[in-house]
């Protein structure tokens, strides 16, 4: 299934008005393939099929963001096309389509294609062809070198950080740690996984148990009951949404209460949350750099505001619960902004250049005191977050803001 989402270019309308004039329009920029005076063209991947789909919201969302955007007149004059396949978060189907994005659609950059391991299978051809790989729907750690990989950007905070700091906070508040991890049995588990063995240290012996699932498994039931019989009292969760709402309510079923450790991509209310059960979802921890609409404590803060109002003219059909709306917002609008700063000059080494230029970025819904940084040398945007815990139907944020170690 392929589906492609595009904006509206105008550039029938301008052409038109040309041959009606009988004068010609010089260029007023400088251009590579995918842009020009009239028009700003994206690609993008997201799993709308297939076991991951519950992210297909994000791909949703950032296309309204973009009409939105467009309504408005535009980047610098130019409307965005926004061009968005179906992968199936299937790593082949990745290379297939971003093939076509990248050779036939002629896109200027790819922008939150979602996924580790179907960003690692473009990861080399991206670079390779010198293309932007820009604020990937991904938080491994491999985003950030650009030495290696100057064409590629991730955007979130990264996984191997965020699970220093859950090992940091286990060993501090759990007595007598036994940790059993439940992981995806790809590059997104193993880097989450490394985290927490790096930020145990010396105390890495207290992970007693550790099992894997494959994205084409039916059910981690077995896997949870696994880990409950190695008799840990601290279960870190590093799954995708479906299977993180699974092992949730299997835990509850089985009479198993470890302190419960989740990744930060699976914790949507309406996704994962109460698809699992509130109930079952209790004074579990995560980590958060987002702003989550079922807080209420942002209901009177302006991005909170203005996105309820965007989501109401632009996303009606969406579930105001589920984070992928607040997180495609919020990205979408550090690619808004990197292309403004382009200016007049839309080439594809300027673009890197000036996703590399982000300084103390204020991006609504990221959580306060929380900004996109960029350099040269440093490919993580963002590198700071706040723990939270659930607490009847919604997340409550705890403790101070931590600084991210991945630049």
């Amino acid at each position: 299934m392929s589906i492609t989402r595009r904006g509206f270019v105008g550039s029938a309308s301008v052409a038109a008005a040309t041959l009606a004039s009988g004068t010609a329009i010089a260029q007023k920029g400088k251009y590579d393939v995918g842009a020009s005076d009239t028009e700003i063209k994206l690609g993008h991947t997201n799993p709308y099929s297939g076991p991951a789909s519950a992210y297909g919201v994000i791909g949703k969302a950032i296309e309204a963001y973009w009409k939105m955007v467009n309504d408005k007149g535009g980047i610098n004059g130019r409307k965005v096309t926004f061009i968005s396949r179906d992968d199936g978060y299937s790593p082949p189907k990745t290379v297939e389509v971003v093939r076509q994005l990248v050779e036939q659609e002629k896109v200027l950059a790819l922008f939150n294609t979602l996924g580790t391991p179907t960003n690692t299978a473009i990861h080399k051809y991206m670079n390779a062809r010198k293309v932007p790989h820009l604020f990937l729907a991904t938080g491994a750690s491999k985003w950030g070198n650009p030495k290696e990989y100057p064409w590629t950007m991730g955007w979130q905070p990264d996984y191997h950080t965020e699970a220093v700091i859950y090992a940091k906070h286990m060993l501090e508040h759990v007595k007598d740690p036994k940790i059993a991890v439940l992981m995806q049995n790809d590059d997104y588990g193993k880097d989450y996984y490394e985290g927490l063995r790096d930020g145990l240290g010396k105390n890495v012996d207290k992970i007693v148990k550790h099992v894997t699932y494959e994205v084409t498994d039916p059910t981690v039931d077995s896997q949870v009951i696994q880990l409950k019989d190695s008799n840990a009292n601290i279960f870190f969760n590093i799954t995708t949404p479906k299977f993180a709402a699974q092992a949730i309510r299997k835990t509850a079923e089985i009479g198993w209460k470890p302190a419960h450790y989740l990744n930060n991509v699976s914790i949507s209310v309406a996704a994962v949350m109460k698809p699992a059960g509130f109930e079952n979802s209790q004074g579990i921890i995560s980590a958060f750099y987002l702003k989550d609409s079922t807080d209420k404590q942002w209901d009177s803060s302006e991005d909170m505001k203005a996105w309820r109002a965007w989501m109401a003219k632009y996303n009606p059909g969406a579930n105001p619960d589920d984070g992928g709306n607040i997180y495609a917002y919020a990205v979408a609008y550090t690619m808004h902004k990197t292309l403004e700063q382009c200016g007049n000059d839309l080439t594809r080494g300027n673009l890197m250049k000036q996703a590399a230029s982000l300084k103390k970025l204020v991006v609504p819904m990221l959580l306060p005191n929380i900004t996109v940084n960029t350099s040269a040398t440093d490919f993580y945007p963002i590198q700071s977050v706040r723990l939270a815990r659930f607490e009847g139907e919604t997340w409550k944020l705890f403790g101070e803001v931590m600084s991210n170690e991945g630049a």
